[in-house]
């Protein structure tokens, strides 16, 4: 394209086609298949067999029996499942820290009251 001025009788220039819009001020129809409880619950249930299925592959693969020592509690397992109770004793102890926590947030909260 040139900068200079189209020649006298000849085709005048049009301005570009905008596409059209949607127009934001009506709203989107409801979509009829929405979320709901129940697919929360299925995808819940969906993500819960799919880790299930890699603890049992883990615990698979880790078959070997090792000794595991506590205080003077000493016993034989299979090394995953040693490691898979290590993992949710960690997860039940950062849990009960968590709701102690959160408890005495709360109870603070009511005594300024």
């Amino acid at each position: 394209m040139s900068d200079d001025p189209p020649a006298p009788g000849g085709p005048t220039p049009q301005p570009a086609e905008t596409p059209s819009r949607p127009n934001l001020t009506t709203p989107a129809p409801a979509s009829p298949a929405g979320r709901t409880r129940i697919s929360g619950v299925w995808l819940g249930v969906i993500i819960g067999v799919v880790v299930l299925v890699f603890l049992l592959a883990f615990i698979i693969q880790n078959s070997r029996s090792v000794k595991v020592s506590f205080f003077t509690v000493n016993v034989n397992m299979p090394l995953g499942v040693a490691l898979l109770l290590a993992a949710v004793g960690g997860v039940l102890l950062a849990g009960i820290v968590a709701s102690l926590r959160i408890w005495q947030l709360r109870h603070r909260l009511h005594q300024s009251k």
